[in-house]
């Protein structure tokens, strides 16, 4: 029997994980936010009140093992001057099967049907009026997860205006699972929706299973300036009550100079240290190894050592 990972996470970041995580033998539940309120994702629920769906059409078609062109279809977005200006079809898809269904779980149990993946995706929530706020250092209260990136701010608090309902099948899969998995990902808009659900920290609380961050390949502006890897783990242990991370997997790749700088200028982002005594401190085990590769210009984890580490790590366990 495989062992049992539940990934929590949104944005590229966790499609990216679970792009090399599906091709290990191991049993995968995706657990995706439904906070977004921009570009294609957030017009749709402002016009037919849903929960996000634009995070979970990337993992659906990463987790696909369908051909290229149809993966490529569902993040086709069109150019137009019409409505359906800047609407990925994915997303449209989903909406559409919400729609009929009433159930965003079902639609994705669809989907992921029509689309030959082999693992399950969950939403946190059904609730189609979730909405992520931030309380920033200054006191000023942001609304919305988009408006939340944008403001570049450091936030003293994260939370929702109204506490989730968490999907049952959430609850369950993180009580039967032998590793929960916290993606890389921003951590405020990202991992910490996740988180910071009620039920979910009471789950984290009484689950058997050992809980890993993959640490994130450079900072987010505003939120994380100056972040090490230690302070990842701190801000998640922070939010996590009871439960504290067992296991941090973080690279000790060297980024080139133009590289760095090309971040620095234009992005305003720049590469996590590891800060070995800080993390010691924790009492967090660190897994590090030479985890990044370019394309593109980009600085990118390479999927299949990333995933050959969670898997050697939850082997050993």
């Amino acid at each position: 029997m495989y062992k049992k990972v539940v990934v929590m996470g949104g944005g590229t970041g966790i499609s990216y994980l679970l792009k090399g995580l599906k091709d290990f033998p191991v049993d995968i539940t995706a657990v995706i936010t439904v906070s977004d309120n921009g570009r294609s994702t957030g017009k749709l629920r402002e016009e037919f009140h849903t929960p996000a769906v634009g995070d979970i059409r990337k993992v659906i078609t990463n987790l696909s093992q369908i051909d290229e062109p149809i993966k490529k279809m569902m993040s086709y977005r069109f150019q137009t001057s019409s409505d359906l200006d800047g609407h990925a079809v994915g997303n449209l898809i989903l909406t559409a099967m919400l729609d009929i269904t009433g159930s965003l779980k079902d639609s994705i149990d669809s989907l992921s049907k029509l689309l030959d993946v082999k693992h399950r995706v969950l939403p946190i929530s059904e609730d189609s009026d979730l909405t992520l706020m931030g309380l920033d250092k200054e006191g000023n209260i942001i609304e919305g997860e988009e408006q939340i990136t944008q403001a570049h701010k450091q936030l003293e608090k994260i939370f929702y205006k109204n506490e989730p309902k968490v999907s049952p099948e959430v609850l369950d899969a993180i009580k039967e699972a032998d590793l929960v998995i916290f993606s890389m990902g921003s951590l405020y808009t990202s991992i910490l929706p996740n988180v910071i659900c009620r039920e979910v920290k009471e789950a984290l609380n009484k689950t058997k299973a050992k809980l890993m961050y993959i640490c994130n390949a450079v900072t987010q502006p505003g939120e994380t300036d100056g972040f090490t890897v230690g302070d990842h783990v701190k801000l998640l242990n922070k939010y996590l009550d009871k439960r504290k991370l067992d296991v941090v997997i973080a690279s000790n790749t060297h980024i080139d100079s133009k590289i760095a700088k090309k971040y620095e200028n234009e992005e305003q982002k720049e590469a996590i240290p590891i800060d070995y005594e800080e993390i010691k401190k924790t009492n967090t085990e660190l897994i590090e190894d030479n985890l990044f590769t370019i394309e593109d210009n980009l600085i990118r984890h390479d999927s299949l050592k990333l995933c050959f580490q969670i898997f050697s790590y939850l082997m050993r366990k």
